[in-house]
């Protein structure tokens, strides 16, 4: 299958660079996967589609600021650095730019040293496995020192970190956000929790390569990236019940989507676990432990697109962003949603 089978024309002005003032004013698409039937309502509205002994599955997973400015001790020289996946002790997966000013053994101070980073290992497409050393918490050190990592379509400051956040954001680890969740607000959840739906939990640590695009023609040649998930025993005891009475288990985001697809066993059991997923969902692929899924609108030729395409058709997912242009939604991080069931 060709990468450009996913490809449709995205206007530019489409493009969401800020949030909504209310998250749950956006636009909602609702789209039933075997029928192709849209309809068009508002984010708020979502509770009406959900059922009573359904489950709601959202990625509690906190967005770190992980974009860091700092100098080579040795130059003076002008680094950034974009933390991304924490390996062991204090060894991060991180991306420096420029790259070709930071060998192994180069040292990076940030904020006149409160934060360093010494080159361990180099990485290719400018990635680095850096040391890091401090003082304290490091998690302090970001909150001082760094900076949210906007994603790299979003071309305006955000002035208030928080709305690239979910309400429930809890572990601490991701260096994106999981976007469909941006639009839950504390009322709609309890409204939702007050309608009988069940809302659980799980957590997968994003990482940038949900940004990176496909380079390879044929996408069964594409290397997932991988990121790190948990369930809880409660969590996975709610999904398994859920499976029981016949309801339905609704992701939100494709990050809950992916965890759920590499814990369910071939019959649609939880248990609870940890690890690395680096899972890819592509037309082709049986959905073993999700039914129905709430998500934003995607980059075109994307990894994200293929994973819905899969879910729904790929005729009936381009056909509904077709729709969703020429209705002049707003696409990706800060944009509207989409609820396919």
């Amino acid at each position: 299958m060709n990468v450009n089978d996913f490809d449709f024309e995205l206007p530019e002005e489409l493009i969401a660079q800020t949030p909504l003032l209310d998250r749950a004013s956006s636009r909602l698409m609702t789209l039933n996967k075997e029928t192709g039937d849209i309809s068009h309502t508002h984010f708020s509205d979502i509770v009406s589609y959900l059922n009573p002994g359904d489950t709601l599955v959202l990625n509690d997973t906190k967005v770190m600021p992980a974009r860091l400015y700092g100098i080579k001790e040795e130059t003076g020289a002008k680094v950034e650095m974009l933390l991304l996946t924490q390996l062991e002790d204090n060894d991060w997966e991180v991306l420096i730019k420029p790259a070709k000013r930071v060998a192994v053994g180069t040292v990076v101070s940030f904020g006149d040293g409160r934060l360093q980073a010494v080159c361990k290992e180099l990485l290719p497409q400018g990635g680095r496995v850096m040391t890091l050393q401090y003082t304290g918490i490091l998690q302090e050190r970001l909150e001082e020192l760094g900076e949210m990592p906007l994603p790299p379509y979003i071309k305006e400051q955000l002035e208030d970190q928080s709305r690239y956040q979910t309400v429930y954001a809890k572990a601490v680890g991701s260096a994106a956000a999981p976007t469909a969740g941006l639009h839950f607000t504390e009322k709609l959840l309890e409204e939702i929790s007050a309608k009988g739906v069940n809302v659980t939990y799980i957590t997968l640590h994003v990482g940038l390569g949900t940004f990176r695009p496909v380079s390879v023609d044929k996408i069964e040649d594409h290397d997932m990236h991988s990121e790190y998930y948990e369930m809880s025993q409660k969590t996975a005891d709610i999904l398994n019940q859920t499976r029981k009475n016949g309801k339905r288990i609704i992701t939100v985001g494709t990050t809950s989507t992916r965890t759920l697809e590499t814990i369910a066993s071939r019959d649609g059991e939880f248990t609870e676990t940890s690890g690395w997923t680096d899972i890819f969902i592509y037309p082709g692929y049986e959905f073993k432990g999700i039914d129905a899924m709430i998500t934003n609108f995607h980059l075109p030729k994307s990894t994200l697109m293929m994973l819905i395409s899969s879910l729904a058709s790929r005729e009936i997912i381009l056909n509904a962003y077709a729709e969703a242009v020429k209705e002049k939604y707003r696409f990706f991080s800060f944009g509207d949603a989409m609820f396919i069931y």
